[in-house]
């Protein structure tokens, strides 16, 4: 890969979103405020459509897509009270 390449290559961030029903959903994207508002909208993640979002609980920059899947994974294996922790570590 070019060095062009490696600088023009989409940087990935995971975010966490708390439901009206005090659910979490974490997710990854490029553009998190982008994300947020397709969820707001109904347009997100299925779960999303059926916990509306209440808002957004912060997010943090990962770096490629395969490192923000791993890291989405491990926060969504963790228990509810220490996912916001571990995305703001």
């Amino acid at each position: 890969m070019t060095q062009q390449a490696i600088a023009d290559a989409p940087v990935w961030h995971l975010y966490l979103i708390e439901c009206a029903d005090g659910s979490y959903y974490a997710g990854i994207a490029t553009d998190v405020a982008r994300r947020y508002q397709e969820h707001v909208d109904g347009k997100g993640a299925r779960y999303t459509r059926a916990h509306p979002p209440r808002r957004l609980l912060g997010s943090r920059l990962v770096g490629n897509r395969a490192a923000a899947t791993r890291a989405e994974l491990a926060l969504k294996r963790l228990p509810k009270d220490r996912k916001l922790a571990a995305l703001l570590a």
